[in-house]
């Protein structure tokens, strides 16, 4: 199992929000998590801690499709910010999205992406992302 102790889930959807609790429930994955409506509130976040490592997660579930700063514009600053981050973070793209050209953007984030993930996030997806 990976060693994450920290992780954001960025996305508007409470369904989602609520699917996530569910899933961190039934697999006993404890780890703190925080929950972001839009990529906005998640940076600024990041920026904020950003010099608190316990603070800044290990791992973010980011859906795409999102009001005020989407997960390609999240995904654009954070590619800015990760320089300055003191530990790496895994970043998994979780959308409704099964548009080619977000799939084929996706690929414009290698080195920020770790994989794209469509909805609903199954039992098995998530576990796979903890996996070892």
């Amino acid at each position: 199992m990976k060693n994450f102790s920290n992780v954001f889930v960025v996305d508007d959807d409470l369904v989602f929000h609520f699917i996530m609790k569910k899933l961190f429930a039934k697999t006993n994955i404890n780890v703190k998590t925080s929950y972001f409506f839009n990529g906005n509130e998640a940076i600024n976040n990041l920026k904020s801690n950003i010099d608190h490592e316990n603070s800044v997660p290990d791992l973010i579930l980011l859906d795409i499709n999102m009001p005020v700063c989407d997960g390609w514009q999240f995904l654009d600053e954070f590619k800015k910010l990760k320089q300055f981050l003191k530990k790496e973070i895994m970043v998994y793209l979780v959308s409704s999205s099964n548009d080619v050209s977000d799939l084929n953007k996706s690929k414009e984030y290698e080195n920020e992406i770790q994989q794209y993930y469509n909805k609903p996030m199954t039992i098995e997806s998530f576990q796979n992302i903890f996996a070892a």
